[in-house]
């Protein structure tokens, strides 16, 4: 155990953010440079070391948390990268990105705020990039196999990285023209600047993986032909096909899906662009959907100098604290969270639906009509005399996604078959009903959070390694029909 009095003594300290004022007018990320070393130490000790270190279920990637709280208490930055790696391909961006499923099923977390987990692992991978300590791990010898990875998101890189040091030859597949997927594209810089993606895709080629950016999977090459020039495929290609909206008004100009508006912010730090086709400079933004997605959006339009930002959600505003009831320990609550984006201003409201939007003589989106609705016997229904007209110059739709791309052949080609929700489906050991095809991450999970990506990503591998070899020493965290922990 790290410090015995340490849960005892030290409060929960986060991670500092930069003024408002200051980092709106960047693109930077939000966070103050250094700020946690000081802290992070005696944060590290607050861990109880428990006998049943819940939050290793909470992680699906099984991370071995107590053990590098305790490494980071002491100091031993070295040993605590090490385990951190055992069991995490890329902890400095789930130490960005996630939500901390694992902070919520922190045993602390009973009755006292749980242990800054995220805040602990984005300090010990960050020195230990600092300190030289990522470094190539290339394979002894090639098992003389070769295995194409399509999509270059969380899960592609993932079961990449593995297979590549499992001494197979990988090559991935990417439609875009940078690698990185929605990290690179949908995560705005202010939350991970794309430095962190970069030197983790140099450390890739160092170690032999191959990327192909540019080349669609189904319109460029036919997903038939791929399958015959490699011995094994990884579909990887994420859950995009984003829920729409099918109102009056839709096809008017100035309503985009959030996938559609994000990545012309990013273009624009990458220097494609030197201002985004799509922006919200001096306009009424209004962004549809509550969830994280939403809050990148809102975020980008403080940043683009957007007149207004108005978030909306279908769904009532959640509690502020965990119900013991309905959303006990160790589960993954659903609460009123306040992002960095929504600190920056813009108004949050929730229990409304959009009926319409109106447009002006040029076609241009110019209002959003909405109504608030309540729960009548398990169905939400619009209240009578609730009705609201507020402007709207520039929407975007963050609803979700609803599963893999079906536009461009690549299902149609393979000939996968699908599951009820519209996912590539898959037996235990993620493979498709194509001999060699396997899948991992949302493409067959459905969309879901970073960390299942990843760990999506190493279980896919090992069956993979183990489909080409007859065996494998890869880990494999986690089955396919695994779920967070829930009531």
């Amino acid at each position: 155990m790290a410090d015995p009095k340490g849960f005892l003594n030290t409060d929960r300290e986060v991670a500092r953010t930069r003024p408002v004022p200051e980092r709106v007018k960047d693109w930077n990320e939000v966070y103050v440079p250094g700020s946690l070393l000081p802290v992070i130490g005696k944060q590290a000790g607050r861990c109880m070391d428990c006998g049943i270190p819940f939050c290793h279920n909470g992680c699906p990637l099984g991370n071995l948390i107590p053990e590098w709280n305790d490494y980071a208490w002491r100091g031993d930055w070295q040993a605590a990268g090490e385990r951190l790696h055992a069991t995490n391909n890329f902890p400095e961006f789930t130490g960005r990105l996630c939500p901390a499923p694992c902070e919520s099923a922190c045993v602390l977390g009973i009755n006292q705020p749980p242990v800054t987990i995220k805040n602990v692992e984005v300090t010990i991978i960050d020195k230990a990039w600092e300190a030289g300590g990522v470094t190539p791990q290339p394979p002894e010898r090639l098992s003389g196999k070769t295995v194409a990875v399509i999509g270059s998101g969380p899960a592609g890189l993932a079961a990449a990285q593995q297979l590549t040091r499992a001494g197979h030859t990988v090559a991935v597949y990417e439609r875009a023209d940078r690698i990185g997927g929605l990290l690179r594209y949908g995560i705005p810089e202010f939350k991970m600047e794309k430095r962190h993606i970069n030197r983790r895709i140099e450390q890739m080629r160092a170690e032999g993986t191959k990327f192909r950016t540019g080349v669609e999977i189904g319109r460029d090459i036919d997903a038939a032909d791929l399958r015959k020039r490699y011995d094994a495929v990884v579909i990887a290609a994420g859950s995009t096909t984003a829920r729409d909206l099918p109102v009056p008004g839709r096809e008017l100009r100035g309503i985009h899906q959030a996938m559609e508006y994000l990545p012309l912010a990013n273009k624009v730090q990458e220097g494609d662009y030197v201002a985004p086709p799509i922006t919200a400079e001096g306009k009424h933004v209004v962004v549809i959907g509550g969830g994280d997605t939403g809050a990148d959006c809102v975020g980008t339009a403080h940043r683009q100098g957007a007149a207004s930002v108005t978030q909306l959600e279908i769904m009532p505003r959640p509690n502020d604290e965990r119900d013991p009831v309905s959303q006990p320990w160790p589960t993954f609550p659903m609460l009123y969270k306040v992002t960095s984006a929504h600190e920056e201003g813009g108004e949050r409201v929730y229990s409304v639906s959009t009926t319409h939007f109106e447009g002006d003589e040029d076609g241009n989106v110019q209002a959003l009509h909405l109504v608030e609705v309540e729960f009548k016997q398990g169905r939400l229904e619009p209240k009578p005399g609730t009705e609201k007209r507020i402007p709207a110059q520039l929407v975007t739709l963050a609803m979700g996604f609803t599963g893999i791309d079906r536009t461009n052949g690549l299902v149609e080609q393979f000939g996968l078959e699908l599951d009820e929700r519209g996912n590539v489906a898959r037996d235990a050991d993620y493979a498709t009903n194509v001999d060699g095809v396997y899948v991992a991450g949302d493409a067959g999970r459905g969309q879901s959070l970073i960390v299942w990506a990843i760990a999506e990503g190493r279980s896919a591998a090992r069956a993979v390694d183990r489909y080409l070899t007859g065996t494998s020493s890869l880990p494999a965290p986690i089955r396919p029909t695994d779920r967070a922990l829930t009531v």
